[in-house]
């Protein structure tokens, strides 16, 4: 059985920023990627310094190439399970082999839930939205909406006037909504409707509008979802990591969880979920490995 100083589960930006740090303190890595990256239909990477605009598969293509130019060991495969064997880790990939690691990484990040409604995947990356941090300003000036239950969108929609002051909320069905609720959305000029939207209609350009239920056609550049996320993976549960009501494993920024020898980074921790603040949280995670990795070593001498 191969033995790693270090299993990374997840290649996207958390996990190969980890892996480069690790590659670069000569620590023996690998990393284990199922594929299917969830910013994969974006356009471009917004936000992250020196690649703005970067189509999210040439940043994990340069990630990968510059990783493992120090060693890092890659491969497209999913780890089914991982168990504590005494002071170590076993990992059961699905081709049935299994590898043994001393600490192990979890960057197996969240899947974002698509509302089942006609056109919203054809559009997915290209009108159809998740984060106003990320794609607000290629949608400035323009009509937006929101689609999600109240307690959810309001924020989101709030949040959407910084790009643009044509801002309706769709609730997808009846809205529990307060009366503060309406004052707000009243006083914002916010627009409501509450009424099933049938479709999504748009050109290859993207998106265009939002028909509803009651035949109303709602013109909209972007829609942004607020519909929920779920976790991409159980692992940080069966590692024993204490997870939060949203799913995510409780970890400190450089990674540590309550799990000894198990960190979660990325989108799988309670942090702000950009590309440039998975990577920091990756590399804060390796640094935080390699000192751990040392006192071992040092001890064991």
């Amino acid at each position: 059985m191969e033995r790693f100083d270090v299993l990374i589960v997840g290649g996207g930006p958390a996990g190969l920023g980890a892996a480069l740090i690790l590659g670069r303190c000569r620590r023996k890595v690998l990393v284990c990627d199922a594929g299917a990256p969830r910013n994969a239909p974006a356009r471009g990477i917004h936000g992250l310094l020196g690649h703005d605009g970067l189509p999210p598969a040439e940043l994990l293509r340069k990630g990968r190439d510059e990783a493992r130019r120090y060693g890092v060991v890659i491969r497209d495969i999913e780890v089914c399970d991982v168990r504590r064997r005494g002071d170590a880790f076993e990992a059961d990939l699905v081709d049935g082999s299994h590898v043994e690691a001393r600490k192990v990484v979890l960057a197996t990040g969240m899947l974002d839930v698509i509302p089942s409604i006609e056109g919203i995947l054809r559009y997915y990356g290209r009108g159809v939205y998740h984060c106003p941090i990320c794609d607000g300003w290629e949608c400035r000036d323009q009509p937006i909406g929101v689609l999600g239950p109240a307690h959810r969108a309001i924020r989101t929609a709030l949040l959407l006037l910084g790009w643009s002051d044509d801002v309706v909320l769709f609730t997808h069905g009846p809205a529990a909504l307060t009366d503060d609720d309406m004052r707000l959305l009243e006083k914002h000029r916010i627009g409501l409707r509450e009424s099933p939207i049938t479709r999504l209609e748009g050109d290859d350009e993207g998106l265009a509008r939002v028909v509803l239920d009651d035949c109303e056609v709602v013109p909209r550049r972007a829609l942004f979802l607020k519909t929920g996320e779920v976790p991409r993976s159980d692992l940080p549960t069966k590692l024993g990591c204490k997870i939060n009501g949203d799913g995510q494993a409780e970890a400190e920024f450089h990674g540590s969880t309550e799990s000894e020898g198990v960190f979660v980074v990325g989108d799988a921790s309670p942090r702000v979920q950009l590309v440039s603040v998975a990577q920091a949280e990756g590399a804060a995670a390796a640094v935080r490995i390699n000192a751990i990795l040392q006192n071992e070593d040092l001890a064991a001498r």
